[in-house]
């Protein structure tokens, strides 16, 4: 274990948590909860980066209810799918709005100098597991491992949906081959329309006109990377794959349309996009054989930029 990281229980609002944290940050997870990430702290200027619930308890949800019950906060993992949809032998499997492990309980184990999650799927037989721990002082990686527990092949998609809270005029950070993007929901080009070119500084306020976007890199893409920046505080948090193991990008920009905040979710993925239904049917979704698994990783980094200082993925 680090020196200067701590592991300890507590409790946020009305459920159990576990804090991980460094000298320079600090997260929180709700096992109960899907494995829920509902704090993340840069520490040396304050900035937490998650949206919180706006209800004075969090309270535990049942399988199969609308993603919208579940507080509107924090990270949730969206596994097998997002949209709901059908899977299975001759589509014979209804799976769940969002997916079946965001309201699940989750075990947890703590081990030296990590937490390790995990849970078993509800109608399909997977096990899903997640690492967490700081590969240095600001920089948290999360391990995911699928293990096909069937006697069929499993075909799965994966999404992490981060409800980054925005308080103040904030630039989405891509790389720079990523100009072009697909809108699949909302605005005048919403539903797989024509493709919206990304400005120079695409900036998202905290204003709510309820609102929605969603949007996609409709390739694989060829750097594994997105982010966030404040204009005014110089906050950031980076979010980084490896392109192989996680090859797609959508962003979601909530302004008041489900939750209550302006929200921005960077969210890589495993298929292309939303549902297991239509990554299976265009080849994008991870196929296991019987028995195998799936690794991959994602590494979330939390910093502030000096005043005159400019932002640099090297």
């Amino acid at each position: 274990m680090r020196d200067d990281m701590n592991i300890y229980n507590s409790r946020y609002k009305s459920l159990s948590s576990v804090v991980l944290e460094t000298g320079k940050v600090r997260i929180e997870i709700v096992p109960q909860l899907g494995a829920k990430l509902v704090s993340l702290i840069y520490k040396p200027s304050g900035k937490e980066w998650l949206a919180d619930s706006t209800e004075p308890q969090l309270n535990q949800v049942q399988y199969g209810d609308s993603f919208a019950n579940g507080g509107m906060c924090g990270w949730d993992e969206c596994f097998p799918t997002i949209d709901a949809c059908r899977t299975g032998e001759h589509g014979a499997i209804n799976l769940p709005d969002h997916g079946e492990v965001w309201s699940l309980p989750w075990d947890l184990r703590i081990e030296e100098g990590r937490i390790v999650c995990s849970v078993a799927g509800r109608q399909l037989p997977y096990k899903l597991t997640r690492q967490t721990e700081f590969v240095n002082t600001n920089t948290v990686k999360f391990s995911y491992r699928v293990e096909n527990r069937g006697s069929l092949p499993f075909p799965f998609m994966w999404v992490a949906h981060p409800q980054f809270r925005v308080t103040e005029p904030t630039r989405i950070l891509l790389p720079g081959g990523m100009s072009n993007l697909l809108c699949v929901y909302g605005g005048a080009e919403g539903g797989g329309g024509p493709g919206f070119t990304v400005p120079n500084r695409w900036i998202v306020d905290d204003v709510t006109d309820r609102t929605g976007l969603k949007f996609y890199y409709p390739y694989p893409v060829t750097e594994g990377w997105s982010g966030l920046m404040g204009e005014h505080s110089r906050n950031y948090v980076i979010l980084t794959t490896a392109s192989g193991k996680v090859p797609y990008l959508g962003i979601w920009i909530d302004k008041g349309l489900f939750n209550k905040k302006s929200i921005v979710a960077l969210e890589p993925a495993i298929g292309y996009y939303d549902s297991l239904e239509r990554t299976v049917a265009n080849r994008t979704a991870v196929e296991l054989p019987p028995g195998a698994e799936y690794n991959w990783e994602l590494e979330i980094s939390l910093g502030q930029l000096g005043l005159h200082e400019s932002f640099s993925k090297s």
